[in-house]
């Protein structure tokens, strides 16, 4: 059976720590291909996204090197809020023969359960959770429910302290991004004047 990652997020902008566990992920799970998915309307978050034909750029930079991966501009092209679910449906009906693995880091997983149609999503995909390496055993592990463990598998990744919330952050202060963000991306942002105004 065919194997396919599925990789979602707003990629405000694509940084080092979406490339590194998109390589983790095609490496530890053995996929044949990794879509990226940039969402459209993302209907969870409080702020506005950048416009979508940025997000769809900058990722299609961001992950234009990496082999078995092809950035997905489907929910960008979807009228109304993008769900997970309807992605992962739409996948399923064009390789019916494919099993899916969906990848997230934990705090997308601890929120799971408040997603829309969040237990079709664990019927058509395995759950595959990036555990960061925590040094100062700080922060609670994700645990799967006892009822669900079988549907979810851990992806381990380096300590990579970075966040687009972060990066945007640094460039309305007008500061560097030296190795936050690969050079494409950063050369793109300075391009379109993007995240100038926190």
């Amino acid at each position: 059976m065919r194997r396919m990652g599925v990789f979602g997020g707003a990629f405000d902008p694509p940084h080092v720590a979406h490339v590194a566990l998109v390589q983790a992920a095609v490496a530890d799970l053995q996929l044949d291909e990794l879509r990226v998915v940039p969402t459209g309307q993302a209907w969870h978050k409080a702020r506005p996204l950048s416009p979508a034909h940025h997000r769809l750029a900058m990722a299609q930079l961001a992950f234009a090197e990496l082999p078995r991966v092809v950035v997905d501009p489907r929910e960008t092209q979807r009228v109304g809020p993008s769900y997970t679910v309807d992605t992962l449906r739409e996948l399923k009906a064009r390789w019916p023969d494919t099993e899916l693995f969906l990848v997230m880091g934990e705090d997308q997983a601890r929120a799971l359960t408040g997603w829309h149609e969040w237990q079709e999503i664990l019927r058509l995909a395995i759950i595959c959770v990036a555990e960061r390496e925590d040094l100062t055993g700080a922060r609670p592990q994700f645990i799967a429910q006892k009822s669900h463990e079988s549907r979810f598998r851990r992806l381990q990744m380096p300590v990579m302290p970075v966040s687009a919330t972060a990066i945007r952050t640094r460039i309305a202060a007008h500061q560097g991004l030296s190795r936050l963000v690969f050079e494409p991306v950063a050369r793109y942002i300075d391009d379109h004047h993007l995240y100038q105004t926190a």
